[in-house]
């Protein structure tokens, strides 16, 4: 396999304080870009300094506004493809568009599968994400996927900063009980995990919890809050069930739309874990009991390794 010429980093505009953040574990400097709008809106990207020949990595989470940057990504990809970039390496830390992944009823888009084209077509050779919604998107690209999982990243702090005694792991549904379950083992912990259905898209109903709660401190573990809905059902459910009124949140995708917020301020919610995979704006009003772990030192590791040809999968021990 040949080696690629120099490693060079971009951001896209979604996140560049995690791009700075990436680029300096990875040990260059973000490279020159402008990445703006036209009058009308359109994006325009211009690359600043030569990319040819280089192994390239493009830092865009397509967090919202969705479109806007899931369009920019696309525009820089097709930008270093014509700039004659030697491979060009999508690194989206949040992947959007990623919850319709099937056709659940008739007439639906697989949209996850047209956002893989879509990135394909515009010159992306390979991705790296973080924490998919759903294992299976991998296949959905006929390019490499490196799949990483901030899981350890969490285990770590909690068993850095938590009394762990009388602590249970509670998978919010049945999708991410395996996710719950391996971090449960390294952990050393019980799980449980909450069954529900959804009448709707929007309103989960909580039918049973599967494994013991009572008298336990639960700690939720989910891939992304977006409107709070199944966090807010969960915790009702624990409670009912006598789990103590100290619960935490922990997932890695803090997309925080709607009513979420007011959810997460509930009393019975002590403190609130994230990735930093997604910027929080800066009035954040929940601050004083969140803790933030960033994927920086992760992602960096994965771009290092893809570069010089190492491997990535030892990484899923991180």
């Amino acid at each position: 396999m040949r080696p690629y010429e120099e490693l060079k980093v971009f951001s896209g505009s979604a996140h560049p304080e995690l791009a700075e953040n990436i680029a300096r574990y990875v040990g260059c400097p973000l490279g020159a870009e402008l990445v703006g709008r036209f009058a009308d809106g359109e994006v325009r990207v211009q690359v600043e300094e030569s990319v040819r020949g280089a192994d390239v990595f493009l830092i865009q989470p397509t967090c919202q506004p969705v479109n806007e940057n899931l369009m920019e990504l696309l525009i820089m990809a097709d930008a270093f493809k014509r700039a004659s970039a030697g491979r060009i390496t999508a690194v989206i830390p949040y992947f959007g568009y990623a919850r319709q992944d099937k056709k659940s009823t008739g007439r639906e888009p697989i949209t996850a599968k047209l956002v893989a084209n879509l990135m394909t077509t515009a010159g992306v050779n390979r991705v790296i994400a973080v924490d998919l919604h759903a294992d299976q998107l991998q296949g959905f690209f006929d390019i490499p996927v490196d799949h990483l999982t901030a899981r350890w990243i969490f285990s770590d702090y909690f068993q850095r900063t938590n009394d762990l005694a009388g602590a249970v792991l509670v998978s919010p549904d049945t999708g991410g009980a395996k996710y719950v379950e391996r971090m449960a083992r390294q952990l050393q912990l019980p799980f449980a995990i909450i069954n529900k259905r959804r009448p709707n898209v929007t309103d989960p109903e909580v039918t049973h919890v599967i494994g013991e709660v009572e008298g336990l401190r639960c700690i939720i573990v989910d891939d992304m809050i977006t409107t709070g809905r199944s966090v807010a059902s969960a915790v009702d459910a624990l409670l009912k069930l006598g789990a103590r009124p100290q619960i935490t949140v922990a997932a890695t995708h803090p997309v925080l739309v709607g009513a979420s917020l007011e959810v997460l301020a509930r009393p019975e919610i002590t403190e609130i874990v994230i990735g930093d995979t997604i910027p929080l704006p800066k009035d954040f009003p929940l601050k004083p009991k969140t803790k933030v772990l960033s994927i920086a030192p992760l992602v960096a590791k994965a771009i290092i390794n893809t570069h010089t040809h190492q491997s990535v999968s030892t990484l899923f021990r991180y």
